[in-house]
């Protein structure tokens, strides 16, 4: 298939060299033009302005945008709306505010165009290790896309078949579902995001406890200088709390258990607010999820080692750098 891809990021650029690898056409477009020049020269059709994007795509048209949520994001769809034309198709794999969605799909619609929300998993990752895809949108333009989906997603890989899953929808097996209808994408990936904050968040304490029996407060007899890079390994293996987000705390840990490189002032995407504010909307009790974003909030206060950790997971999976010390 072909696509245009606005947007090349961390992701961006990545979701394109996935999609040349498995012999889709791309052009693509980004205001950093040595990034469109690199893709250029690994096989992408490089264009100069939204413009010469739309331009080199042929009817129906597909242009994915992955660019930051909120105004970057609202002002290219915009522009996009004016330039495309009546069946094509506008994707959003970034991380929007599904209520977004529903009210960009609605101004869309008249001009026949068509919107899909991907919430989109993998951060630096994807490349190699293919993208989790949570779509909303109609299923008649879903499906026309799937062949894009399906080369972006991981894939079944090394998993064990859940059991009882025959008759289902095999997508999900393959690392991608449709998840619903215009918004329900991003609804699925701001809950799993918000997920995310809990998980980290447990391993920080946990880490922290750990490191912390060492400290003058504890009784010698039981004071333990633990290895924490050593425990996460082992814990990576066999484990009932193994899990993608331990690999990373292990790889962080083995390369500098101190974490001297992180001061532990974390940063939020947004997705965790919106799960808590979309908890207390349909009145559903948050508490784990609503203490890891609040712990965010303290860490640019003070920070701790638990702080540090949480800062070098962001690195790890998603390359995301810690908020300047004065923020």
């Amino acid at each position: 298939m072909q696509l245009g891809i606005v947007g090349l990021g961390r992701m961006g650029a990545n979701i394109a060299r996935r999609l040349l690898a498995a012999g889709h056409s791309c052009s693509v477009y980004d205001v950093d033009t040595e990034v469109v020049r690199q893709l250029a020269d690994e096989g992408a059709e490089g264009a100069t302005s939204l413009e010469d994007l739309v331009s080199r795509l042929e009817a129906p048209r597909a242009v994915w945008v992955m660019l930051p949520a909120g105004e970057p994001t609202e002002q290219t769809i915009n522009a996009l709306g004016k330039l495309l034309t009546a069946g094509d198709i506008i994707i959003d794999g970034g991380n929007t505010f599904f209520k977004d969605d529903v009210r960009r799909a609605a101004a869309l619609k008249p001009k026949g165009l068509h919107y899909v929300d991907v919430g989109t998993s993998g951060g630096v990752w994807g490349l190699e290790r293919g993208y989790c895809l949570m779509i909303g949108g109609e299923k008649e333009v879903v499906d026309h896309l799937d062949p894009i989906f399906r080369a972006l997603a991981p894939g079944p890989g090394k998993l064990e078949r859940t059991p009882g899953r025959e008759g289902r929808d095999p997508r999900a097996e393959m690392g991608y579902i449709h998840a619903g209808p215009v918004g329900a994408g991003h609804f699925v990936k701001m809950v799993h995001n918000g997920i995310e904050y809990g998980l980290m968040q447990a391993y920080a304490e946990g880490f922290d406890l750990l490191k912390s029996r060492a400290s003058d407060i504890v009784e010698a007899e039981t004071r333990y200088e633990l290895d924490l890079a050593d425990i996460a390994e082992v814990w990576r293996r066999g484990s009932v709390i193994s899990s993608w987000l331990l690999d990373l705390t292990a790889s962080a840990l083995a390369e500098d258990p101190a974490l001297s490189g992180f001061t532990g002032s974390v940063a939020d995407s947004g997705e965790g607010r919106w799960t808590v504010e979309a908890a207390i909307e349909q009145e559903v009790p948050l508490e784990v999820l609503t203490s890891a974003l609040y712990r965010r909030f303290r860490s640019r206060q003070e920070q701790s080692y638990a702080e540090r950790l949480l800062s070098a997971m962001r690195y790890q999976f998603g390359g995301h750098r810690e908020l300047p010390a004065n923020d």
